[in-house]
């Protein structure tokens, strides 16, 4: 460059552009094409760049993009300063570790290899995160295509991580491309390629959006909640039989409206095993007279353990119980944790119940979908703010692997979804004492390729890390390096 300032300029300007998209593009509530293009700026800034400047450019960057929910993390739940700094600055360091991969292919002349280690690497780190991290999936930037429906297909044959790499290869390829690197042949191939696949891409979910499924049974399902603070989670026991009397008058009510299961909100109370004896008859004779599914979440202590289940009561039928899997710590850390699934068979299909958090794991969805569950009954409990995100990621679930989903949280957004993640209803509690919502819920398992084989393209991306910084590392042993 021929000014000394001009790079300073760059990198500003990219880290505002930037930030600022990463911040609307990202978080509790993203416009879903800020997402595509956050990462452009920095990435055209980076090769003009030294390492250590494009290194604090991209990561001040993404560390400005998360700001967007520090505000709920410290308000709805109370997490400690350290922790919230700690979950901006470790995305923050792969992304800049990222852009430097990027740069140095660039750099280089290795202008494929540039486009490809860019979604690549992203892919590898959300993938080792899902593997190590209680919280699993949340905080991946598919999550942010909530409402891009047609890209959203992808999920069914790749998982989350086909999502991620296409919002990340785009960029890659149009900052090559708009950069000017390599010749016009590599720039005219490259975007050729990428955009056809994009493209495939795209069709595909247009047409997954468009088929029409063999004739299916609809199932009219009701959700209740309540989130008076009263009735968030009860204590005592008369405190407890006046809301499973209130929460019974409900279902009542909507099954004289035609549902044929409700679902209300997890842990709306505290039970114990003397506490059950007049809660499962009073839940059951409602199942039994009404002719309904119940679905109920409690906390229940028994002398040795407390667990947070999910109570089914079918019409003349023993009580069954689901057991959450994965538990939100600290609120939930005393609680066993469940190992199996609760799913039965209904005259319309194959039913399931999880309970929230678990709904954050591939791994749970996968197990249903081969199971054939064409339906998911899931009471849950969101913090008002994350009521729309906590809801689309649970969606997600049923688009990997095949089912519809019925959720009915307190404090955020009765949804009810089919297998393609389209929204057939929703309702955000806090209304009134009781928000209720009906909805026709088709019940139709579709065999995805991404149920079958789980985590297929995540590991093709660890391979084509390998392959891609295993070439690096061997040219630069092989020769002098050149990059500065």
């Amino acid at each position: 460059m021929t000014s000394t300032r001009n790079p300073f300029l760059y990198a500003v300007a990219a880290i505002v552009l930037s930030g600022v998209a990463f911040y609307y593009g990202t978080g509790l509530h993203p416009v879903w094409w800020l997402a595509w293009v956050a990462p452009i700026p920095v990435l055209l800034a980076a090769p003009l760049l030294s390492r250590k400047a494009a290194f604090a450019m991209a990561f001040l960057a993404w560390f400005a993009g998360t700001t967007n929910q520090w505000h709920f993390f410290r308000g709805a739940l109370q997490v400690p300063v350290i922790i919230i700094l700690l979950f901006s600055v470790l995305p923050a360091l792969v992304f800049a570790i990222d852009i430097l991969a990027y740069r140095g292919f660039l750099r280089s002349g290795f202008v494929w290899r540039a486009a490809l280690i860019f979604p690549s690497i992203w892919v590898l780190c959300e993938f080792i995160t899902a593997r190590l991290s209680i919280h699993s999936t949340f905080g991946n930037i598919s999550y942010t295509q909530m409402n891009f429906l047609p890209v959203l297909q992808i999920a069914s044959v790749t998982g989350i991580w086909g999502i991620s790499f296409c919002l990340f290869l785009f960029a890659s390829t149009v900052s090559v491309v708009l950069g000017g690197y390599g010749t016009k042949r590599e720039r005219f191939w490259l975007g050729s390629v990428v955009a056809v696949a994009l493209l495939l891409v795209l069709c595909f979910g247009v047409w997954r959006l468009r088929v029409n499924p063999p004739t299916v049974q609809a199932v009219k399902i009701g959700l209740v909640a309540s989130d008076l603070p009263k009735n968030l989670i009860t204590q005592e026991p008369a405190d407890t039989m006046r809301l499973l009397q209130e929460y019974a008058a409900q279902a009542q009510s909507l099954a004289a409206q035609g549902a044929r299961a409700i679902v209300i909100p997890e842990k709306i109370a505290v039970v114990r095993d003397s506490e059950l004896r007049q809660a499962d008859p009073l839940l059951q004779s409602t199942a039994d007279r009404s002719g309904v599914v119940v679905i109920v979440g409690v906390v229940h202590i028994a002398p040795d353990a407390k667990w947070n289940e999910a109570r089914i009561y079918s019409p003349n039928s023993p009580v069954q119980v689901y057991e959450k899997h994965h538990m939100l710590p600290p609120f939930e850390s005393p609680l066993k944790p469940g190992t199996t699934l609760s799913e039965w068979t209904e005259p319309s299909g194959v039913w399931g119940v999880t309970i929230c958090k678990d709904m954050d794991f591939p791994e749970m969805g996968r197990d249903y979908g081969k199971d054939g569950a064409g339906l998911l009954l899931v009471p849950a409990w969101d913090f008002v703010g994350d009521g729309w995100l906590h809801g689309r990621m649970a969606i997600l679930r049923g688009v990997e692997s095949g089912f519809s989903i019925a959720r009915a949280p307190k404090q955020g957004v009765l949804t009810a979804t089919d297998n393609r993640g389209r929204v057939l209803a929703e309702q955000v509690t806090g209304l009134q004492p009781f928000v209720s919502l009906l909805a026709d819920v088709p019940v139709h398992n579709v065999r995805t390729i991404y149920a079958r084989f789980g985590d297929w393209f995540a590991w093709l991306n660890v391979g084509l890390f390998l392959v891609l910084m295993g070439g690096r590392w061997l040219n630069r042993w092989l020769t002098i390096p050149t990059d500065r």
